[in-house]
């Protein structure tokens, strides 16, 4: 009754492992003592903080019950960056660089889900105590001349997903299987990598002020501030949040939605959102489905009241500070950190006066530093239970930032369908395949006239998602990412996940663009497609995942009915989005009827 849809095939083969299960049964004896040799580990290394030790081990040891109320935070403030003494060692295999390949060109960092691979460009001195195995590269960039790159794998973080291996372009010669990184058997490299990595995380962080952030190869030379979370083995949300702590590092707020992201970012025992060398990071705090938005919003109105007051007290406190302060150009890294100066400067001065005034202004003088707050949620939220919230956030004209990590799906619960999830998937709530067609949430916000919206996909377009959520945090009101995030509730093989958003692209299933507000002089148009008319049809891209494919398998002539509305959906959308971006293409291009788009498809394919 509960596997007939998926076809008799796959009945029989259910049917055959449980007779072959009770014929492999065995009747095993238990030893009265106990003869291994190899010990378990612990559950958090010895030189972790006391904290970490006592309290986060318990749990992770599953005998927090055992602690005492007096241990734990009197606050319900825990620590940050505590998923770094995790070291679960979970993969078969890890990546290993090769260096005498690599193209400098930072993808597998970029993609990499649990910040388990990494990039960093420093001085030659700094190797000046590293380990005879270490290895490094001249970086060929002309913007740090005579620097070195090295690109390093956390050996006990990685997962083993392969998404960087998949994705890396750079081939051998001699053997194209063999990549600038490579996966290996853990074991014969695990002492090594570990050496490596401790020394590689000893090498400074490279100076923000001397990179372009809002660029592929500049975002990776920046410490990630969200590292190892617990989430699935090639996640496709988590590429944006660690890629979001990269480009806003410790001025960032975050306001997270339940769900996914909730749960992997702030479950107990441990949180993968860290800090700096200063001891600087994000700040998270995680709100309900329903009220995310307005969670988020509540933050941006208080640091607006703070900055105010901030304001208007510098004057009074360090009236010869105040012009430098107020008028400060904090639109830039180096701006920001003149900044931060300039604050620290103030902070001291309101320390030695001592006044009330003073105290006040020392409270809030951190508000003078320009924040960034994003809301983040999945589509369930954003789509769904959320979008009340959602949709007065965007009305109300504040510099507040949503990202939406859209799986299509209700990954967190189960993967239930809502209003995110495509015509011809199957989900809960949807067995037969959804009828309706997915919501155009980026269109709806769009129709305000004031929010910027954009639509990505890391793995079809690595520097439009750098560029877009860059622009969307330099953008002075609301704005709206929505990020198509793979899942393992797609029915994928995980590694291949940035392959398929790429697939999405192509096909038209996942249109690429950024509706900017401010391009409204004579020859801009505030909606850029930033990915090209689909040539493939849609069920290239459908064909490999298993939320469409089982419907194939169990109601073929549904899933060829729907399948045919998608591709409508696909063509009538790009039609759409052609006429509102004002886009000028070739003659044989413009104004193509659904039937000469069928025609170029089936070319191509």
């Amino acid at each position: 009754k509960t596997y007939a849809k998926r076809g008799d095939v796959v009945l029989e083969r259910n049917f055959a492992a449980v007779d072959r299960a009770l014929e492999g049964l065995v009747e095993v004896d238990v030893p009265t003592a106990v003869t291994a040799t190899a010990l378990r580990l612990p559950p958090v290394p010895e030189a972790a903080p006391s904290f970490v030790r006592e309290v986060t081990g318990s749990m992770i040891a599953g005998v927090g019950d055992e602690l005492p109320v007096s241990a734990l935070p009197a606050d319900g403030t825990f620590p940050t960056g505590t998923a770094q003494y995790e070291k679960r060692s979970i993969a078969h295999e890890i990546p290993v660089w090769d260096p005498s390949i690599c193209i400098d060109c930072a993808k597998c960092a970029l993609v990499c889900p649990h910040a388990a691979i990494r990039m960093k460009v420093f001085e030659p001195s700094a190797l000046e105590q590293a380990p005879e195995h270490f290895l490094s590269k001249p970086w060929k960039a002309r913007d740090l001349p005579g620097m070195l790159m090295t690109i390093q794998v956390a050996p006990d973080d990685c997962t083993g997903c392969g998404i960087c291996v998949e994705t890396c372009p750079a081939h051998s010669k001699e053997e194209v299987r063999h990549k600038s990184i490579n996966l290996e058997p853990k074991a014969e490299h695990l002492e090594v990598e570990r050496e490596r990595y401790d020394f590689f995380l000893a090498i400074p962080e490279i100076d923000r002020a001397l990179v372009a952030p809002a660029t592929v190869k500049g975002s990776q030379m920046l410490q990630p501030l969200f590292e190892y979370s617990g989430a699935c083995e090639g996640c496709g949300e988590t590429p944006y949040l660690k890629l979001m702590t990269q480009l806003f590092g410790d001025r960032l707020l975050v306001a997270n939605a339940t769900g996914c992201s909730s749960i992997y970012g702030g479950n107990l025992p441990t949180t993968p959102w860290s800090t700096n060398a200063d001891g600087r990071g994000p700040a998270w705090s995680n709100s309900l489905f329903e009220d995310n938005a307005e969670f988020g919003l509540g933050m941006r109105l208080a640091l607006d009241q703070q900055e105010a007051a901030a304001r208007q007290l510098v004057t009074e406190v360090a009236p010869d500070l105040s012009g430098s302060i107020l008028d400060a150009d904090q639109t830039t890294e180096e701006g920001i950190a003149a900044q931060r100066v300039r604050v620290t400067e103030l902070e001291e001065r309101c320390r030695s006066l001592g006044t009330p005034d003073a105290l006040r202004m020392l409270a809030l003088a951190g508000a003078l530093v320009r924040k960034t707050v994003w809301i983040v949620g999945g589509d369930g939220w954003a789509y769904d239970i959320g979008f009340g919230g959602l949709d007065h956030v965007l009305a109300s004209g504040r510099d507040v930032n949503l990202l939406v990590l859209d799986t299509e799906v209700y990954s967190n619960t189960g993967g239930q369908a809502s209003k995110a999830t495509p015509r011809a998937a199957v989900a809960k709530f949807a067995a037969g395949g959804k009828r309706t067609r997915k919501k155009d949430l980026g269109m709806i916000a769009s129709a305000y006239g004031d929010v910027y919206v954009a639509q990505i996909a890391m793995g079809a377009d690595n520097p439009q998602t750098v560029k877009a959520l860059a622009e969307a945090d330099a953008y002075p009101g609301p704005s709206l990412v929505i990020a198509y995030s793979h899942c393992i509730a797609h029915g994928i093989e995980m590694k291949k996940g940035m392959e398929q958003q790429k697939l999405a692209v192509d096909t038209g299933y996942w249109p690429l663009y950024r509706y900017d507000p401010r391009h409204t002089s004579p020859g801009e148009h505030p909606l850029h497609l930033d990915s090209r008319p689909p040539k493939l049809p849609v069920s290239e891209f459908m064909s490999r995942e298993a939320r469409f494919a089982m419907l194939t398998r169990a109601r073929p002539a549904d899933a060829a009915e729907l399948g045919e509305l998608a591709q409508h959906d696909v063509d009538e959308r790009w039609l759409v989005y052609e006429q509102l971006a004002e886009m000028e293409h070739e003659p044989a291009e413009q104004g193509a009827t659904p039937e000469e788009r069928t025609e170029e498809r089936e070319e191509a394919t």
